[in-house]
């Protein structure tokens, strides 16, 4: 969650306006223009789960179309939500730093679509097949990021070592691949994030980032009771298995005729989960028959890449896939007050039910600058219900 004071977060629900405003640039951030928005127009959705984690709609005021105005190709639009408390200053949080992708003239203004910078990273392929590394995650990430978004700064959250070690890697056109989760031709993964036990992308700020992999050990950063100051409005369960992984093994393969690292497996070894794998599926796969542990199914997944390069990495990324994959199990769509402050990702504690509380990850969020309440779609594993 970005940074917000303790009293804000619990007025939420007593706030007596929610303030927003648009501005735009055309160099790349150095400047910005202020401009006005129609009311309830400007919409924000802010996915983990998509290509590009924020995206959204507006119409802007009083700004010029074209060249030395809004356009398709150089304009970049920051969003801004606001809290108003009684007898204080708004509190502003920012909601988002776009590319503009399309315009269209209306009575009142330009309609813009917007899509976050991870657009700029993905259009931005290589002209020609390069090499790329060896050297530290940290300097290849900056340097990728720079060479396609010049003066967009990264940033590294704990949980990610920036330091690590990534060996030489082929890269043939695909940029975002190599800063996120692509795969050569082969089919093993290159994706210097991913390798990380890790995921990249542009957070509300703009600011590219990278960071681990979400799991329900994390703090709970918000607590929605049901019907405390209209924080809840009603929360929609459902439950799926797509998706659904409960032993993962990874590897580290770097095809240069080195020794393959791993692989390493991480798996479900909670008895009292509906996704248990059993005591050991690796070592002792006949354990659930000779046990009459009749109702354990095994799901399994792999996962090789390049960037691999010990056994204590790919162990730390076989736990991470294994988290990300139980926590598909069974989601919830709630509208809550609006929380400008919410990231996906996040941590939330859901009462679901009359003293029944639940841990669930932010996959999604969506709601209109200016309203006062928004939409999440989140999700937890079955050792959580």
């Amino acid at each position: 969650m970005m940074p917000i004071a303790p009293e804000v977060l619990a007025a939420l629900p007593q706030a007596i306006g929610r303030p927003y405003y648009a501005e735009w640039s055309n160099d790349g951030g150095t400047t910005w223009t202020r401009c006005g928005l129609v009311a309830q127009s400007a919409s924000i959705t802010a996915d983990r789960t998509a290509e590009t984690r924020y995206s959204g709609q507006a119409e802007v005021l009083g700004v010029a179309e074209g060249r030395d105005g809004i356009n398709s190709i150089t304009t970049n639009v920051r969003l801004w939500q606001g809290v108003q408390l009684p007898r204080q200053d708004p509190v502003w949080f920012p909601a988002g730093r776009y590319s503009v992708t399309h315009t269209s003239k209306t009575l009142r203004g330009i309609s813009l679509e917007l899509d976050g910078l991870e657009d700029d990273l993905r259009d931005a392929a290589f002209p020609v097949a390069r090499t790329v590394g060896p050297g530290p995650a940290r300097t290849l990430v900056t340097d990728l990021v720079a060479e396609a978004l010049p003066g967009v700064p990264v940033a590294w959250r704990p949980g990610v070592d920036p330091d690590t070690q990534v060996p030489q890697l082929v890269a043939s056109d695909d940029r975002w691949a190599v800063l996120s989760a692509g795969t050569d031709s082969t089919g093993t993964a290159t994706g210097i994030a991913a390798a990380l036990a890790g995921e990249i992308w542009a957070d509300a700020r703009g600011v590219i980032t990278v960071g681990p992999v979400p799991t329900l050990d994390d703090p709970v950063v918000w607590t929605i009771a049901r019907g405390v100051g209209g924080a809840l409005v009603q929360p929609q369960p459902e439950t799926t298995r797509d998706g659904l992984a409960n032993v993962w093994a990874v590897s580290g393969d770097g095809g240069d005729g080195s020794a393959a690292v791993g692989p390493a497996f991480a798996w479900d070894d909670d008895p009292n989960s509906l996704t248990f794998a059993g005591p050991d599926p690796i070592n002792d796969p006949g354990a659930p028959q000779r046990l009459g542990l009749n109702g354990v199914r095994v799901r399994v997944q792999r996962y090789s890449s390049s960037v691999i390069t010990d056994y204590g990495q790919a162990l730390q990324v076989a736990r991470a896939k294994l988290a990300d994959s139980l926590g598909v199990q069974a989601s919830l769509s709630l509208t809550s007050v609006c929380n400008p402050a919410l990231e996906p990702g996040d941590v939330v504690a859901v009462e679901v039910q009359p003293e029944v509380w639940e841990r669930h990850i932010i996959d999604s969020l969506s709601y209109t600058l200016g309203a006062a309440s928004m939409s999440c779609k989140t999700r937890t594993t079955a050792r959580r219900l």
